[in-house]
C-alpha cells in the first residue's frame, strides 16, 4: 500500500534538481533562473562569506549550514543561486536541490536519498518562515544539526528568510508573556535559527548601492545612458515604489530596457 522509496535520477545530467512530493522524486532543471555573482551590489561581507563556505564544502571541506536574513529583495535568493553557479564554474561538481516549505516533513526521505550520492549537494530553501501552529520546524531539526544520522556529510543546508528567528516576533513575545515559564516557552522554536552555522543579515541598500546595481545591469545589457538622466528616472522610480533594493533596482532596469528597446 505504500508508495516504492523515490529513484535516484541522473545526477549528471543538471545541475540543479527540485523535490517533489507525492510521488517522491528529483526533477532536474535545465536552466537556473538566476544573475551572475558581480551584479550583486551592496552585499560584498555576505557575497564573501557564502561563498568562502560554498567552496569549502564542494572542496570536501568542513562547512556550516546558512541562514540569509534580512530586508526585502536584497538579493538573498539571488546570492544563493549565483554563490552555485561560481562555484560550479571553479570546476567542482556541487549539485543544488531546492525544498518548499511545505514539503520539509519529506525531507528525511530526501535526505536518505542524497546520502547514497557520490556528488555534493546545497539544499535550498527560499523565504523559510514559520507561524504558531507549524509544526514544520520540527522536521527541519534532522537536517541542520540533529539525529541519530545526523545530516549527510554530502549535504549542506542554506535557507533564506525575511526573519531572523524564522517567526513573526509577535508571536514570541506573545508566548513569552502566557507561559509558565517565558524561556522554555520559545526555546523550541527560537533554537532551530541557532542550529545555522552562519548568520547572514541583509539590510536596506544606500541610495548609492541602489544606483550602481542600476548601472551595473545597464553595462551587463549594453544599455547605454547618461548619468544624469538615469539618476534622475532611478531616483524618481523608487520614490514612486516607496522603497529601494535590489528587487525595485531590477525592475527599474526592466522598464528602462523596454523604453530603450533593449532585449533581456
Amino acid at each position: 500500500m505504500q508508495p516504492a522509496p523515490a529513484e535516484a535520477p541522473d545526477y549528471k545530467a543538471a545541475e540543479a534538481f527540485v523535490w517533489h512530493v507525492a510521488p517522491d522524486r528529483l526533477a532536474s532543471v535545465s536552466e537556473v533562473n538566476r544573475v551572475d555573482l558581480t551584479l550583486l551590489q551592496g552585499i560584498d561581507r555576505a557575497r564573501d562569506t557564502l561563498l568562502d563556505n560554498t567552496r569549502h564544502f564542494a572542496k570536501g571541506l568542513p562547512a556550516n549550514n546558512a541562514l540569509l536574513w534580512g530586508a526585502r529583495g536584497m538579493g538573498k535568493s539571488s546570492l544563493v543561486k549565483a554563490v552555485h553557479a561560481a562555484v560550479v564554474a571553479e570546476g567542482h561538481a556541487l549539485k543544488i536541490v531546492e525544498v518548499q516549505r511545505e514539503d520539509l516533513p519529506s525531507i528525511g526521505r530526501l535526505l536518505t536519498l542524497l546520502r547514497a550520492a557520490d556528488e555534493r549537494f546545497l539544499l535550498f530553501c527560499d523565504d523559510l518562515s514559520f507561524s504558531h501552529d507549524d509544526q514544520h520546524y520540527k522536521s527541519l531539526k534532522a537536517v541542520l544539526d540533529g539525529g541519530i544520522e545526523g545530516r549527510p556529510a554530502n549535504v549542506v543546508f542554506y535557507a533564506t528568510s525575511n526573519r531572523r528567528h524564522l517567526m513573526p516576533r509577535d508571536m514570541i513575545e506573545n508566548e513569552r508573556s502566557s507561559a509558565i515559564n517565558p524561556s522554555e516557552a520559545v526555546e523550541e522554536k527560537v533554537s532551530l535559527s541557532d542550529r545555522f552555522g552562519l548568520w547572514l543579515g541583509f539590510h536596506p541598500c544606500s541610495q548609492d548601492d541602489y544606483l550602481a546595481m542600476i548601472r551595473g545591469y545597464c553595462a551587463a545589457h549594453g544599455l547605454e545612458i547618461d548619468d544624469e538622466t538615469l539618476r534622475a528616472e532611478a531616483i524618481e522610480w523608487q520614490a514612486t515604489r516607496g522603497a529601494r533594493s535590489g528587487r525595485v533596482a531590477w525592475q527599474f532596469f526592466t522598464d528602462l530596457a523596454a523604453r530603450r528597446g533593449v532585449r533581456l
